[in-house]
């Protein structure tokens, strides 16, 4: 889903008239997104020019092509594999994951939030991007974390059990 999809999710998302529903449980309830989940979350993306639902201000962008790794060999797009989060500020859902674990992603688009504000984690591939977003009742990531053993469900438990 993280790869073409952005269009497809909107386009069916709200032919489901699914919008109303998703407000009205972000508003008051524990809300995760995952992966094009978090996407969706944002004004725009890149991807197949799309609106999105804008609860989160701030754009979705392609990964440039002829990004350089730390090695100065050539990154592959999609981003597609294991990397380090790094929580950018405390909240319940980091509880008892270590900095710098290790989540599994896979995407070729990453989010840019208008505001530092937001931004609950970062990652590096080629460039720094937001991992994760916080705002309110509000939690999403851009890694899979039912594909992220222990830290992944670890972070799944504390959304469980995240009291507001």
């Amino acid at each position: 889903p993280g790869q073409g999809a952005m269009h497809d999710c909107m386009r069916e998302f709200l032919a489901r008239g699914l919008r109303e529903a998703v407000h009205q449980a972000a508003r008051h309830k524990p809300f995760l997104g995952i992966c094009v989940g978090m996407q969706m979350l944002f004004d725009h993306s890149e991807e197949g020019d799309t609106t999105g639902l804008g609860f989160i201000p701030g754009r979705v962008k392609r990964f440039p092509d002829g990004m350089l790794g730390p090695d100065g060999l050539r990154l592959k797009v999609p981003h597609m594999g294991w990397n380090e989060v790094h929580a950018a500020q405390p909240h319940p859902l980091w509880q008892g994951i270590e900095p710098g674990a290790r989540f599994y992603f896979v995407h070729s688009y990453y989010c840019a939030p208008e505001s530092s504000v937001a931004v609950a984690a970062t990652t590096d591939y080629g460039l720094g991007f937001t991992s994760a977003v916080a705002q309110a009742n509000i939690f999403s990531v851009q890694f899979h974390p039912e594909k992220s053993a222990a830290a992944g469900l670890r972070l799944l438990s504390n959304f469980v059990d995240w009291k507001i």
